[in-house]
């Protein structure tokens, strides 16, 4: 087993979390040394990826998960709020790089296509018109249009109201502010700026075996080489795992305290994708309905357009099942092996308290094509079965954590797990993940580098990359405005190309 140098931060996994974490402190601290760890043999192959993302450009414009209704009857919209205000900060630091040049063409990895929210049935559209209330104030959606006339919603969305019973009661809201995002080409963007830095190594192929903490408080990584299956091992004085699902038994190994009581829960995917091109180009929007009782929030519906490698797509689902694997590209044992005498509890009182989550599930792997074409038919009252391919998804693990309550309770969004050092810290869980990278990395960085953030160095590099930081876009709707028209005129996101036309 070798040994070399010692970066100042280690990276596990090659995802978005990492890509944006090491372009972050290398515009921030450029002398840093940094190395990034990733097991596949390709950059951003695992949730990060295109077809394995359960969805691309997650702004709370369309989905109905993040706007639950409240017992009597109105809607809590701050969820809604915290994610669209953080997607307008990923879209400040990508128009930062674009504008920078780091970036070449922003039409690689992001495009504008209309949100919409769907919903059918008296209570529903009950529901939807609270929610265009709740939300209507908040500059973060201002343009949001409400209909509930078929012939305004089948200029929306064609293909969704085709063959509709016209005397169906539907509602529909429609951002035209809204896009899609490519994670996983946005991804290997930036990890060639960080290729191309000095000081940054990347290596895929490359499994982190094991993890822990010397006297000395730095950490002794241990690295395996798929190819050649030698291992070694380095120090580092940070470590960051943001491995996707891979990341909660990396945590384990570390022994922090913070770390002690998390378990996972893996929910696997699948979509339909359409392979007819005269249907795909009848659809020009995400289409967003609301998620069956008992359903994971990566498994609300939505018929989705998406430009995947510069190619229109068309998808339908996610279809939920379960595996033990952590990754798509993981092991059966994943979940097994997480189990751990200080989580066991937590995962059974989480495990008991979501009966209904396990139902769906199971209902949800028995399913045969003809329960999948039923679904898709809510939404594309003429689907035909030939047009339609059924297709593996990503891989998500839901948290599980501590509750003093419960004893443990099963969390559907994501998490920061960071030690009372500074040393290490980990992200945990999956929607709405990807599309508020950028925050999720700024609270990071402010866990783990709280002395640096607090310098007018950092500050002011913070302020040169996300000219809204420190301040709340919903609360000053000029600067909102401004920030939208910057971002949308540096990285070509103008409706009157839209995808949909």
């Amino acid at each position: 087993m070798s040994s070399k140098a010692a970066p100042d931060v280690v990276l596990i996994g090659a995802g978005i979390m990492s890509a944006t974490l090491g372009v972050l402190l290398k515009k921030l601290q450029p002398e840093l040394t940094i190395e990034i760890f990733e097991r596949l043999d390709v950059i951003a192959g695992e949730s990060s990826d295109a077809w394995n993302n359960a969805g691309t450009g997650h702004s709370a414009f369309c989905e109905l998960n993040y706007t639950p209704e409240k017992p009597d009857g109105t809607v809590e919209s701050s969820k809604a709020a915290k994610i669209a205000e953080s997607f307008e900060v990923s879209k400040a630091f990508w128009a930062y790089l674009v504008q920078e040049g780091y970036i070449k063409s922003p039409e690689s990895f992001i495009r504008s296509v209309p949100h919409i929210s769907f919903v059918w049935g008296g209570p529903n559209v009950t529901y939807l018109q609270q929610r265009q209330k709740a939300l209507e104030g908040n500059a973060l959606f201002k343009g949001m249009q409400y209909s509930e006339d078929h012939a305004t919603l089948a200029k929306w969305m064609p293909l969704v109201m085709e063959g509709r019973d016209p005397e169906q009661k539907v509602a529909a809201t429609r951002m035209e502010a809204g896009t899609d995002v490519n994670f996983g080409a946005l991804t290997r963007q930036l990890c060639t700026y960080l290729y191309n830095q000095k000081g940054v190594k990347i290596y895929t192929a490359h499994e982190v075996r094991d993890i822990e903490q010397e006297e000395d408080g730095r950490w002794s990584i241990t690295v395996k080489n798929a190819t050649t299956g030698k291992k070694r091992t380095l120090k580092t004085k940070f470590v960051f795992i943001g491995a996707g699902g891979g990341s909660l038994p990396l945590l384990e190994k570390s022994g922090i305290p913070e770390g002690k009581g998390f378990g996972g829960f893996p929910v696997s995917g699948q979509w339909l994708i359409c392979n007819n091109p005269e249907v795909i180009e009848q659809h020009g929007a995400k289409v967003y309905g609301k998620a069956a009782v008992g359903a994971p929030p990566m498994s609300v519906p939505h018929l989705d357009t998406r430009v995947i490698d510069g190619k229109k797509a068309l998808l339908f689902g996610p279809y939920a099942g379960f595996s033990t694997k952590f990754l798509k590209h993981g092991s059966f044992m994943d979940l097994p092996l997480s189990i751990k005498y200080y989580n066991i509890r937590p995962m059974l009182a989480a495990g008991f308290d979501n009966i209904p989550l396990t139902k769906y599930l199971i209902e949800q792997v028995r399913q045969s094509p003809e329960d999948r074409m039923e679904a898709l038919r809510a939404f594309v009252p003429q689907a035909k079965m030939e047009d339609w391919d059924l297709e593996t998804a990503g891989q998500r693990v839901q948290i599980i954590k501590k509750d003093p309550e419960h004893g443990g309770v099963l969390e559907f969004g994501t998490e920061v797990v960071s030690a009372a050092d500074g040393t290490i810290a980990a992200l945990l869980g999956a929607s709405p993940g990807a599309s508020t990278a950028v925050s999720i990395m700024l609270d990071l960085l402010n866990r783990c580098f709280k002395t640096q953030m607090n310098t007018p160095e950092w500050k002011a590099k913070l302020k040169e990359m996300i000219p809204s930081y420190g301040q709340k876009l919903a609360d000053t709707p000029g600067l909102c405005d401004e920030m939208r028209s910057w971002t949308g005129q540096v990285l070509k996101l103008n409706v009157e190309e839209e995808v949909a036309k």
